[in-house]
């Protein structure tokens, strides 16, 4: 009999293989699923941007080994974005580095952190690669409840001051998945000082900073001053452009974070297909129109959505970012009876809260991945099964 890893012991998808599974079963049965549980995009790139990868693919020359940092091209088109959109100046050759979407980066900064026993902070409910990527390095998690109560922010004073002085690295996400909950720069500065007090490093996935909506516009955690001593910052060109499936994303901030983790990925890659690259450097150098139009098309979907449940009694929040929503269970059902329910009686596929932590039983996320009509679709059915 196989042996596995002691590591592999905390690595569970179960909850959303179940999802899965039943969605098969339930599909089986004849009944049409709408599919709003994983966050998969369902839009196209701009054409500028799918002409650049085309164009890369068709080059004999661009099917070698990149390395892992990065084209040179691409690292300074990253610094000009982030320039013009969040006012950080960043040093091309030393504050960014690629990764091969942001997860991938997500995974593997904990070991390039953290030994084994010490304190990772994560956010709960959080995306599962927060705590899994801790957890691989051997560290101890923490976790930060997020509550409606504290406009799903961590309470940073409740933290225990034995457990601050063990901390190695904290992780945030703003705008959230799955709670679509933002930051604010009030709340970033004092994380910032905490860091500093207890000498641990920050990492804030924002892979999120495009898909908003009312004229919010979200900042970047290393636009704080003192940021960048402490911090770093994850983005991905999978949700603002549509390209997913193309896995591209960065980190930038501070210098030696990245050139930790840099040093590890060399050990573990030869970096990113050069023609991904390409269309890369043309997402965020060409016209940025596909970017809003995106963001306009996610915001008619969770209006169709937050309009239509509230009408049937059903209240949920209008978030100001990100892809998801963040619903109460309208039921004395947990977060999963309610979920299995949902798909059975209606078709509509989503994510039990408790599958992104214990903090989050008693929620579910939806993913607004399908087209307005469809949205209606769900409405309608939803609203037909709990009258």
């Amino acid at each position: 009999m196989i042996q596995q890893a002691e590591r592999m012991k905390g690595l569970t998808s179960a909850i959303f293989s179940q999802i899965e599974d039943l969605q098969k079963e339930v599909a089986a049965s004849g009944k049409d699923i709408i599919q709003l549980s994983i966050g998969n995009p369902d839009m196209a790139p701009a054409p500028h941007i799918m002409e650049a990868l085309r164009n890369g693919a068709n080059c004999g020359n661009n099917y070698g080994y990149t390395l892992s940092k990065g084209k040179p091209e691409l690292l300074q088109a990253i610094a000009d974005w982030y320039q013009t959109k969040f006012g950080v100046t960043l040093d091309p050759g030393s504050e960014i580095h690629s990764l091969i979407g942001s997860q991938e980066g997500l995974a593997h900064i904990g070991l390039c952190l953290v030994n084994p026993g010490d304190v990772v902070l994560i956010p709960d409910p959080g995306y599962p690669i927060f705590s899994v990527g801790p957890h691989i390095a051997g560290a101890e998690l923490q976790r930060m409840c997020l509550t409606a109560e504290n406009n799903y922010l961590p309470d940073l004073d409740a933290i225990d001051e034995e457990v601050l002085k063990r901390t190695k690295l904290m992780i945030l996400n703003y705008p959230n998945n799955p709670l679509a909950a933002t930051g604010t720069r009030e709340f970033f500065a004092k994380v910032v000082n905490l860091a500093h007090r207890y000498n641990f490093v920050v990492c804030n996935d924002f892979a999120y900073s495009e898909l908003v909506f009312d004229d919010y516009r979200p900042d970047s955690f290393l636009s704080i001053p003192g940021a960048r001593e402490i911090g770093v910052e994850f983005n991905s060109i999978s949700k603002s452009y549509n390209m997913c499936g193309c896995r591209i994303g960065y980190i930038v901030g501070n210098a030696e974070v990245i050139a930790l983790l840099g040093r590890l990925k060399s050990n573990f890659d030869y970096g990113i297909f050069a023609p991904i690259q390409l269309a890369a450097i043309a997402a965020l150098t060409g016209p940025q129109d596909c970017v809003k139009e995106t963001a306009a098309t996610y915001q008619r979907r969770r209006d169709i959505i937050v309009d239509g449940f509230c009408a049937m009694g059903w209240h949920v929040e209008r978030p100001k970012a990100s892809m998801y929503i963040w619903a109460k269970v309208p039921t004395e059902q947990s977060s999963f009876d309610f979920t299995v329910d949902l798909l059975k009686n209606t078709g509509v596929a989503v994510i039990p809260g408790r599958a992104f932590g214990e903090c989050g039983e008693g929620f579910i996320r939806i993913s607004l991945v399908q087209p307005e009509e469809r949205l209606v679709e769900v409405v309608s059915r939803i609203k037909q099964w709990l009258r």
